[in-house]
């Protein structure tokens, strides 16, 4: 890996990508989304502060554990004068997300232990399937597979003998 002058106090984006272990075109796309920042060198070259390091680091965590960008986007921007995150704030923002974690969990173990009966009845009724209609959700309000949407039938279509 690549060292990096202390005095150095900007990175090009290939530097970044060595220290953070993210591809070129990952930090073009944060970027694009608002999770990193750059400034431009008169050779119209990226140029990213050392903070950048952390911040690609916190993104990439929160990704691994299944958090959407836009969330990690409004953490970040949730900080104090947008500034790095750090431990206190990882844990912070962590806490706050696992009610949705488990609740990806939850969803993760019901479609794992009714796989099985949707594959064996093929048929993905809305009465039945725990998959597509999960607590009969969908029973109040319609009937029939949801798959094949319900035609309305033209009245004169009947009476000419078209429909």
């Amino acid at each position: 890996m690549p060292q990096i002058p202390q005095t150095l106090h900007e990175l090009s984006v290939g530097q970044l990508s060595a220290r953070s272990g993210a591809a070129v075109s990952a930090l073009h796309f944060y970027e694009s989304k608002g999770l990193i920042s750059s400034r431009r060198t008169s050779g119209n070259q990226r140029r990213y502060s050392r903070d950048a390091l952390r911040r690609v680091a916190f993104v990439r965590a929160a990704q691994r554990v299944g958090i959407p960008l836009a969330t990690i986007r409004d953490a970040l921007a949730s900080l104090p004068e947008e500034r790095t995150p750090n431990r206190d704030d990882w844990a912070r923002l962590s806490e706050a997300w696992r009610q949705e974690l488990d609740e990806r969990i939850k969803q993760l173990h019901r479609l794992r232990d009714h796989l099985t009966d949707c594959i064996g009845c093929g048929c993905l009724s809305l009465e039945n399937c725990v998959l597509s209609n999960p607590d009969d959700i969908s029973g109040e309000r319609i009937t029939g597979s949801r798959l094949m949407p319900e035609r309305r039938r033209d009245p004169a279509a009947e009476e000419d003998g078209t429909g």
